[in-house]
Protein backbone atom coordinates (compact mmCIF):
# COMPACT_ATOMS: atom_id res chain seq x y z
CA UNK A 1 0.00 0.00 0.00
CA UNK A 2 1.03 3.94 -0.61
CA UNK A 3 0.46 6.14 1.94
CA UNK A 4 0.80 9.59 2.12
CA UNK A 5 1.08 10.83 5.73
CA UNK A 6 1.05 14.61 7.13
CA UNK A 7 2.69 15.27 10.20
CA UNK A 8 4.36 19.07 10.86
CA UNK A 9 6.25 17.47 13.62
CA UNK A 10 8.58 14.47 12.76
CA UNK A 11 12.43 12.87 14.07
CA UNK A 12 14.82 14.49 14.28
CA UNK A 13 12.06 16.34 16.74
CA UNK A 14 11.20 14.57 19.62
CA UNK A 15 7.88 14.92 20.98
CA UNK A 16 5.41 12.86 21.16
CA UNK A 17 3.93 13.25 17.64
CA UNK A 18 7.10 12.78 16.00
CA UNK A 19 7.97 9.84 17.66
CA UNK A 20 4.66 8.26 17.02
CA UNK A 21 4.41 9.08 13.47
CA UNK A 22 8.52 7.87 12.71
CA UNK A 23 8.60 4.60 15.03
CA UNK A 24 5.30 2.88 13.17
CA UNK A 25 6.01 3.90 9.79
CA UNK A 26 9.53 2.27 10.06
CA UNK A 27 7.10 -1.16 10.75
CA UNK A 28 5.04 -0.26 7.71
CA UNK A 29 8.00 0.27 5.35
CA UNK A 30 9.97 -2.75 6.91
CA UNK A 31 6.59 -4.63 6.26
CA UNK A 32 7.07 -3.89 2.61
CA UNK A 33 4.65 -0.69 2.39
CA UNK A 34 5.66 2.51 0.58
CA UNK A 35 5.68 5.75 2.79
CA UNK A 36 6.00 9.16 2.39
CA UNK A 37 5.31 11.67 5.33
CA UNK A 38 5.14 15.77 4.36
CA UNK A 39 6.42 17.38 6.84
CA UNK A 40 8.50 20.36 8.00
CA UNK A 41 12.42 20.95 8.23
CA UNK A 42 12.59 20.65 12.46
CA UNK A 43 12.81 23.43 14.29
CA UNK A 44 10.14 22.65 17.28
CA UNK A 45 9.68 23.53 20.44
CA UNK A 46 12.17 26.48 20.06
CA UNK A 47 11.37 27.55 16.82
CA UNK A 48 15.33 27.54 16.03
CA UNK A 49 16.00 25.08 12.68
CA UNK A 50 18.19 22.07 13.80
CA UNK A 51 21.60 21.69 12.73
CA UNK A 52 22.15 20.22 9.45
CA UNK A 53 18.74 21.47 7.74
CA UNK A 54 17.68 24.28 5.61
CA UNK A 55 14.12 26.14 5.39
CA UNK A 56 13.69 25.49 2.10
CA UNK A 57 10.60 25.05 -0.64
CA UNK A 58 11.36 21.22 -0.96
CA UNK A 59 14.06 18.97 0.60
CA UNK A 60 13.82 15.23 0.83
CA UNK A 61 16.21 12.07 2.22
CA UNK A 62 14.82 9.06 3.63
CA UNK A 63 15.05 7.59 7.39
CA UNK A 64 14.80 3.73 7.79
CA UNK A 65 12.96 3.37 5.03
CA UNK A 66 10.69 6.14 5.03
CA UNK A 67 10.68 8.87 1.97
CA UNK A 68 10.49 12.23 4.06
CA UNK A 69 9.96 15.41 2.24
CA UNK A 70 10.27 18.96 4.27
CA UNK A 71 8.69 21.98 2.72
CA UNK A 72 9.31 25.90 3.71
CA UNK A 73 7.12 26.83 6.90
CA UNK A 74 6.83 30.12 8.79
CA UNK A 75 8.94 28.89 12.20
CA UNK A 76 8.01 30.06 15.58
CA UNK A 77 8.43 29.32 18.83
CA UNK A 78 6.00 26.91 20.55
CA UNK A 79 3.93 29.76 22.33
CA UNK A 80 2.19 32.59 21.92
CA UNK A 81 -1.43 32.54 19.40
CA UNK A 82 -0.76 34.68 16.35
CA UNK A 83 3.12 33.75 15.47
CA UNK A 84 2.14 29.49 16.38
CA UNK A 85 -0.89 30.27 13.77
CA UNK A 86 0.86 31.82 11.39
CA UNK A 87 3.48 28.56 11.43
CA UNK A 88 0.80 25.73 11.32
CA UNK A 89 -0.90 27.80 8.40
CA UNK A 90 2.10 27.73 6.25
CA UNK A 91 3.02 24.15 6.87
CA UNK A 92 -0.71 23.96 5.82
CA UNK A 93 -0.01 25.51 2.43
CA UNK A 94 2.97 24.23 1.52
CA UNK A 95 2.67 20.89 2.78
CA UNK A 96 -0.96 20.92 0.17
CA UNK A 97 1.28 22.12 -2.41
CA UNK A 98 3.55 19.26 -1.60
CA UNK A 99 1.48 16.71 -1.61
CA UNK A 100 -0.30 17.60 -5.00
CA UNK A 101 2.77 16.86 -6.63
CA UNK A 102 3.52 13.15 -4.64
CA UNK A 103 2.76 10.17 -6.60
CA UNK A 104 -0.83 9.04 -6.52
CA UNK A 105 -1.42 7.47 -2.98
CA UNK A 106 -3.56 4.50 -1.77
CA UNK A 107 -4.56 6.75 1.37
CA UNK A 108 -4.00 10.05 3.07
CA UNK A 109 -3.44 10.86 6.60
CA UNK A 110 -2.52 13.62 8.95
CA UNK A 111 -2.25 13.46 12.54
CA UNK A 112 -3.22 16.17 15.18
CA UNK A 113 -1.85 18.19 16.75
CA UNK A 114 -1.45 20.50 14.89
CA UNK A 115 -5.11 20.77 13.64
CA UNK A 116 -4.19 22.61 10.20
CA UNK A 117 -1.86 19.58 9.36
CA UNK A 118 -5.25 18.03 8.83
CA UNK A 119 -7.02 20.49 6.82
CA UNK A 120 -3.80 20.04 4.32
CA UNK A 121 -4.37 15.93 4.38
CA UNK A 122 -8.05 16.69 3.83
CA UNK A 123 -7.09 19.15 1.15
CA UNK A 124 -5.17 16.58 -1.20
CA UNK A 125 -7.45 13.95 -0.58
CA UNK A 126 -10.52 15.67 -1.67
CA UNK A 127 -8.54 17.23 -5.08
CA UNK A 128 -7.43 13.93 -6.12
CA UNK A 129 -10.13 11.77 -4.98
CA UNK A 130 -8.12 9.67 -2.13
CA UNK A 131 -9.64 8.42 0.64
CA UNK A 132 -8.54 10.54 3.90
CA UNK A 133 -7.98 9.32 7.24
CA UNK A 134 -7.53 11.72 10.25
CA UNK A 135 -5.31 10.85 13.40
CA UNK A 136 -7.09 12.25 16.33
CA UNK A 137 -3.75 13.16 18.41
CA UNK A 138 -5.35 15.75 20.82
CA UNK A 139 -8.87 17.17 21.03
CA UNK A 140 -7.85 20.52 19.34
CA UNK A 141 -8.71 23.00 19.71
CA UNK A 142 -10.55 22.30 23.33
CA UNK A 143 -7.06 21.99 24.64
CA UNK A 144 -6.43 24.91 23.54
CA UNK A 145 -8.95 26.75 25.66
CA UNK A 146 -8.49 24.60 28.70
CA UNK A 147 -4.90 25.75 28.93
CA UNK A 148 -5.76 29.43 28.30
CA UNK A 149 -4.30 30.27 25.44
CA UNK A 150 -7.26 30.93 23.81
CA UNK A 151 -10.87 32.26 25.04
CA UNK A 152 -14.16 30.45 23.42
CA UNK A 153 -14.78 33.50 20.57
CA UNK A 154 -15.97 33.37 17.57
CA UNK A 155 -12.65 32.37 15.39
CA UNK A 156 -12.59 29.45 17.69
CA UNK A 157 -15.90 28.52 16.99
CA UNK A 158 -15.38 29.01 13.29
CA UNK A 159 -12.29 25.86 13.63
CA UNK A 160 -14.60 23.97 15.98
CA UNK A 161 -17.02 23.75 12.84
CA UNK A 162 -14.06 23.12 10.54
CA UNK A 163 -12.61 20.32 13.01
CA UNK A 164 -16.30 18.58 12.51
CA UNK A 165 -16.43 18.76 8.87
CA UNK A 166 -13.13 17.06 8.71
CA UNK A 167 -14.16 14.64 10.90
CA UNK A 168 -17.09 13.77 8.68
CA UNK A 169 -15.16 13.91 5.53
CA UNK A 170 -12.95 11.42 6.75
CA UNK A 171 -13.52 7.83 5.62
CA UNK A 172 -12.24 6.88 9.11
CA UNK A 173 -11.09 8.42 12.44
CA UNK A 174 -7.74 6.70 14.26
CA UNK A 175 -8.42 8.04 18.21
CA UNK A 176 -5.64 7.73 20.76
CA UNK A 177 -8.09 7.41 23.56
CA UNK A 178 -11.46 6.19 24.38
CA UNK A 179 -11.85 9.54 25.98
CA UNK A 180 -11.52 10.77 22.04
CA UNK A 181 -13.91 8.66 20.44
CA UNK A 182 -16.37 8.98 23.20
CA UNK A 183 -16.01 13.53 22.74
CA UNK A 184 -16.37 12.63 18.88
CA UNK A 185 -19.57 10.35 19.23
CA UNK A 186 -21.38 12.79 21.79
CA UNK A 187 -20.95 15.17 19.20
CA UNK A 188 -23.10 13.29 15.92
CA UNK A 189 -19.94 11.24 14.38
CA UNK A 190 -20.73 7.77 13.65
CA UNK A 191 -18.87 5.29 15.89
CA UNK A 192 -18.33 2.94 12.90
CA UNK A 193 -15.93 5.28 11.37
CA UNK A 194 -13.62 5.75 14.75
CA UNK A 195 -11.20 3.05 15.84
CA UNK A 196 -9.18 3.66 19.05
CA UNK A 197 -5.65 3.18 18.93
CA UNK A 198 -3.35 3.46 21.71
CA UNK A 199 -0.34 4.97 22.50
CA UNK A 200 2.62 2.86 22.33
CA UNK A 201 6.59 1.76 22.67
CA UNK A 202 9.09 0.42 20.55
CA UNK A 203 10.51 -2.04 22.56
CA UNK A 204 13.44 -2.24 20.77
CA UNK A 205 14.43 1.03 21.52
CA UNK A 206 13.88 1.22 25.50
CA UNK A 207 14.81 -1.40 28.08
CA UNK A 208 15.90 -1.57 31.38
CA UNK A 209 19.42 0.18 31.42
CA UNK A 210 22.13 0.67 34.18
CA UNK A 211 22.31 4.47 35.04
CA UNK A 212 24.35 6.19 32.54
CA UNK A 213 27.36 7.52 35.13
CA UNK A 214 28.87 10.06 32.59
CA UNK A 215 25.78 11.44 32.58
CA UNK A 216 24.52 11.05 35.62
CA UNK A 217 28.02 12.97 37.14
CA UNK A 218 27.70 15.43 34.79
CA UNK A 219 24.30 16.27 36.41
CA UNK A 220 25.31 15.89 39.30
CA UNK A 221 22.62 13.08 39.95
CA UNK A 222 24.98 10.17 40.54
CA UNK A 223 24.15 9.61 44.60
CA UNK A 224 20.66 11.22 44.40
CA UNK A 225 16.71 9.74 44.34
CA UNK A 226 15.44 10.99 41.30
CA UNK A 227 12.17 11.48 40.02
CA UNK A 228 12.47 12.50 36.39
CA UNK A 229 9.61 14.43 33.91
CA UNK A 230 11.24 14.01 30.42
CA UNK A 231 9.11 15.49 27.80
CA UNK A 232 7.82 18.98 26.69
CA UNK A 233 7.47 21.60 29.13
CA UNK A 234 4.07 23.42 28.14
CA UNK A 235 0.68 24.77 29.70
CA UNK A 236 -0.87 21.63 29.65
CA UNK A 237 1.73 20.13 31.70
CA UNK A 238 1.51 22.58 34.58
CA UNK A 239 4.93 22.37 35.67
CA UNK A 240 5.00 25.01 38.54
CA UNK A 241 3.13 22.74 40.78
CA UNK A 242 6.38 20.17 40.34
CA UNK A 243 8.40 23.49 41.62
CA UNK A 244 6.04 23.95 45.07
CA UNK A 245 6.55 20.35 45.19
CA UNK A 246 9.76 21.01 45.23
CA UNK A 247 9.79 23.37 47.96
CA UNK A 248 8.47 21.08 49.93
CA UNK A 249 11.31 18.90 49.82
CA UNK A 250 13.75 20.92 50.50
CA UNK A 251 14.58 19.18 53.75
CA UNK A 252 15.63 16.22 51.46
CA UNK A 253 18.83 16.34 50.22
CA UNK A 254 18.84 13.10 49.16
CA UNK A 255 16.04 13.83 46.46
CA UNK A 256 16.53 15.45 43.21
CA UNK A 257 13.36 16.37 40.70
CA UNK A 258 14.68 16.00 37.01
CA UNK A 259 13.09 18.29 34.18
CA UNK A 260 14.46 17.11 31.12
CA UNK A 261 13.21 18.29 27.51
CA UNK A 262 12.18 22.21 26.08
CA UNK A 263 8.97 24.33 25.61
CA UNK A 264 7.32 27.19 25.68
CA UNK A 265 7.09 27.13 29.51
CA UNK A 266 10.85 26.38 30.41
CA UNK A 267 12.42 29.73 30.82
CA UNK A 268 9.70 31.13 32.90
CA UNK A 269 9.94 27.69 35.07
CA UNK A 270 13.82 27.87 35.42
CA UNK A 271 13.46 31.75 36.21
CA UNK A 272 11.06 31.10 39.14
CA UNK A 273 13.54 28.27 40.40
CA UNK A 274 16.49 30.54 40.73
CA UNK A 275 14.18 33.27 42.32
CA UNK A 276 12.77 30.48 44.97
CA UNK A 277 16.44 28.92 45.56
CA UNK A 278 15.51 25.24 44.60
CA UNK A 279 18.39 23.81 44.57
CA UNK A 280 16.67 20.16 44.34
CA UNK A 281 15.20 20.99 40.89
CA UNK A 282 17.57 20.13 37.86
CA UNK A 283 16.31 21.20 34.23
CA UNK A 284 18.23 19.22 31.88
CA UNK A 285 18.14 20.61 27.78
CA UNK A 286 16.15 18.62 25.05
CA UNK A 287 18.45 15.49 24.43
CA UNK A 288 18.72 14.32 20.85
CA UNK A 289 16.39 10.81 20.67
CA UNK A 290 18.87 8.42 20.50
CA UNK A 291 19.76 10.06 24.04
CA UNK A 292 15.75 8.94 25.44
CA UNK A 293 16.79 5.66 26.46
CA UNK A 294 20.58 7.11 28.89
CA UNK A 295 18.15 10.12 29.94
CA UNK A 296 15.61 7.57 31.54
CA UNK A 297 18.49 5.44 33.02
CA UNK A 298 18.64 8.33 35.57
CA UNK A 299 15.39 7.89 37.09
CA UNK A 300 14.53 5.75 39.68
CA UNK A 301 10.88 7.30 39.36
CA UNK A 302 9.18 8.94 36.08
CA UNK A 303 6.68 11.46 36.48
CA UNK A 304 4.03 11.93 34.68
CA UNK A 305 1.87 15.86 34.70
CA UNK A 306 -0.67 17.17 33.46
CA UNK A 307 -2.98 20.72 34.05
CA UNK A 308 -6.18 20.10 36.46
CA UNK A 309 -8.85 20.30 33.12
CA UNK A 310 -11.41 17.99 32.76
CA UNK A 311 -10.12 17.78 28.69
CA UNK A 312 -6.35 16.57 30.43
CA UNK A 313 -8.30 13.34 31.85
CA UNK A 314 -8.92 12.15 28.18
CA UNK A 315 -4.89 12.65 27.47
CA UNK A 316 -2.61 9.26 27.65
CA UNK A 317 1.01 10.46 27.20
CA UNK A 318 3.15 8.55 25.46
CA UNK A 319 6.01 9.09 28.05
CA UNK A 320 3.90 6.56 30.32
CA UNK A 321 5.00 3.73 27.93
CA UNK A 322 8.70 4.83 27.51
CA UNK A 323 8.81 4.77 31.25
CA UNK A 324 7.39 1.15 31.43
CA UNK A 325 9.78 -0.15 28.74
CA UNK A 326 12.52 1.16 31.04
CA UNK A 327 11.09 -1.02 34.34
CA UNK A 328 10.58 2.18 36.14
CA UNK A 329 7.71 2.99 38.99
CA UNK A 330 5.50 5.81 37.61
CA UNK A 331 4.32 8.34 39.86
CA UNK A 332 0.92 10.80 37.79
CA UNK A 333 0.07 13.69 38.63
CA UNK A 334 -3.30 14.41 36.41
CA UNK A 335 -6.94 14.02 36.99
CA UNK A 336 -8.56 11.00 37.22
CA UNK A 337 -8.82 9.07 33.76
CA UNK A 338 -7.70 7.29 30.75
CA UNK A 339 -4.21 7.39 32.09
CA UNK A 340 -4.65 6.56 35.56
CA UNK A 341 -6.71 3.43 34.28
CA UNK A 342 -3.52 2.57 32.94
CA UNK A 343 -1.25 2.72 35.28
CA UNK A 344 -4.11 1.25 37.82
CA UNK A 345 -4.45 -1.76 35.31
CA UNK A 346 -0.95 -2.20 35.15
CA UNK A 347 -0.01 -1.79 39.06
CA UNK A 348 2.64 0.22 37.42
CA UNK A 349 2.93 3.35 40.17
CA UNK A 350 1.14 5.84 42.01
CA UNK A 351 -1.52 8.55 41.40
CA UNK A 352 -2.15 11.71 42.87
CA UNK A 353 -4.40 14.49 42.19
CA UNK A 354 -3.48 17.34 39.42
CA UNK A 355 -2.11 20.16 40.99
CA UNK A 356 -1.82 19.40 44.45
CA UNK A 357 1.58 19.95 45.63
CA UNK A 358 1.58 18.47 48.78
CA UNK A 359 0.20 15.41 47.83
CA UNK A 360 2.98 15.33 45.32
CA UNK A 361 5.57 15.74 48.05
CA UNK A 362 4.36 13.06 49.85
CA UNK A 363 4.17 10.77 47.28
CA UNK A 364 7.37 11.24 46.65
CA UNK A 365 8.92 10.54 49.95
CA UNK A 366 6.73 7.19 50.18
CA UNK A 367 8.13 6.11 47.03
CA UNK A 368 12.09 6.91 47.91
CA UNK A 369 11.56 5.39 51.58
CA UNK A 370 9.65 2.15 50.83
CA UNK A 371 12.15 0.32 48.68
CA UNK A 372 9.90 -2.89 48.37
CA UNK A 373 6.92 -1.05 47.15
CA UNK A 374 9.49 0.95 44.43
CA UNK A 375 10.28 -2.39 43.30
CA UNK A 376 6.93 -4.01 42.95
CA UNK A 377 5.68 -1.36 41.07
CA UNK A 378 8.96 -1.35 38.69
CA UNK A 379 8.24 -4.86 38.17
CA UNK A 380 4.57 -4.43 37.09
CA UNK A 381 5.86 -1.79 34.86
CA UNK A 382 8.39 -3.83 32.78
CA UNK A 383 5.84 -6.71 32.55
CA UNK A 384 2.97 -4.44 31.11
CA UNK A 385 5.54 -3.11 28.67
CA UNK A 386 5.12 -5.65 25.79
CA UNK A 387 1.51 -5.28 26.06
CA UNK A 388 1.70 -1.61 24.67
CA UNK A 389 4.51 -2.18 22.13
CA UNK A 390 4.82 0.03 19.29
CA UNK A 391 4.55 -3.13 16.35
CA UNK A 392 0.81 -3.74 17.82
CA UNK A 393 -0.26 -0.38 17.45
CA UNK A 394 1.47 0.11 14.38
CA UNK A 395 -0.52 -3.21 12.54
CA UNK A 396 -3.70 -1.63 14.43
CA UNK A 397 -3.32 1.70 12.72
CA UNK A 398 -2.34 0.21 9.27
CA UNK A 399 -5.70 -2.09 9.68
CA UNK A 400 -7.82 1.27 9.73
CA UNK A 401 -5.67 2.65 6.76
CA UNK A 402 -6.31 -0.24 4.58
CA UNK A 403 -9.97 -0.07 5.83
CA UNK A 404 -9.84 3.22 4.90
CA UNK A 405 -8.08 2.53 1.42
CA UNK A 406 -11.22 0.74 0.45
CA UNK A 407 -13.12 3.50 0.83
CA UNK A 408 -13.95 6.67 -2.04
CA UNK A 409 -13.25 9.84 -1.39
CA UNK A 410 -15.61 12.46 0.01
CA UNK A 411 -18.14 12.55 2.56
CA UNK A 412 -18.77 8.86 4.42
CA UNK A 413 -20.98 9.07 7.34
CA UNK A 414 -20.89 11.34 9.63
Amino acid sequence: MKILFFSENFPPESNAAATRVFERAVYWANWGHDVTVITQAPNFPEGRLFEGYQNKWKQTETMSGIRVVRVKTYMAENSGVARRTLDFLSFMASGFIAGLREPRPDVVVSTSPQFFAAVAGWAVSAARGIPFVFELGDLWPASIAAVGVMRKNLALSLVEKLELFLYRRSAAIAALTQSFKDNLVSRGITPDKIAVVINGVDLTRYAPKSRDMALAEKWRLDDKFVVGYVGTHGMAHSLGNVLDAAERLKDRDDIRLLLAGAGAERDALIADAHLRGLDNIIFMDRQPKEMMPAVWSLVDVALVHLKNDPVFAGVIPSKIFEAEAMGLPLLLAAPVGEASAIIDTDKAGMHVPAEDPDALAAAIKTLKDDAELRNRFAVASLNAAPTHSREVQATEMLQVLEMAATRKGGEVGR
